[in-house]
């Protein structure tokens, strides 16, 4: 399944490491050595997947996985974490501003691109074109591009990690989950 990844790392070697093995997997590479760059080559090509280095030198990992998961056109593209801050503290954060997955360094590398595979096998081909725009049930309704959920019309209030377990709960019904 071949998908296009940006890779956002300052340490250039790591960079051409984690590339060259996503590349080696079948999938398509950009990489971007700080968070501006990151948003502009998001804007100028929106990824299947970012992988995000939290300690850049200009915007941190974090504040960059906030904008996406805060812009419509690109909350739903799936975030990777790769860091050495391995505090159980920069996890929850990690997971609070939206990443998917948070992988600490040093990692292996073939362990990173099975678990890059996997969020692509589960988000599936055009996750990050439009989905339904608001899903209700019952008293519930979630908007999904402006992140908003309501409960017999009274506004709630949500972490990004809490709103996408809802999303994933919700436009699963009727199922068990995991």
């Amino acid at each position: 399944m071949a998908a296009h990844i940006l890779v956002v790392e300052d340490e250039v070697d790591l960079a051409d490491l984690v590339a060259l093995n996503l590349r080696e997997a079948g999938h398509d590479v950009s990489i971007a050595y700080n968070g501006a760059n990151a948003l502009a080559e998001i804007s100028r090509r929106r990824p299947d997947l970012v992988l995000l280095d939290v300690m850049l030198p200009d915007i941190s990992g974090f504040e960059v996985c906030r904008r996406l998961r805060r812009s419509s056109d690109t909350s739903r593209i799936p975030v990777v974490m790769l860091t050495a801050k391995a505090e159980e503290v920069d996890r929850i954060v990690g997971f609070e501003v939206g990443a998917d997955d948070y992988v600490i360094k040093p990692f292996s590398p073939r362990e990173l691109t099975l678990r890059v595979d996997a969020i692509l096998r589960r988000v599936g081909p055009g996750a990050t074109a439009e989905g339904p725009q608001v899903l209700s049930i019952g008293e519930l309704k979630i908007d999904v591009p402006a992140h908003h959920v309501e409960i017999e019309g009274d506004e709630i209030t949500l972490t990004a990690l809490e709103f996408r377990l809802l999303l994933d709960l919700a436009s699963r019904a009727g199922r068990v989950q995991s």
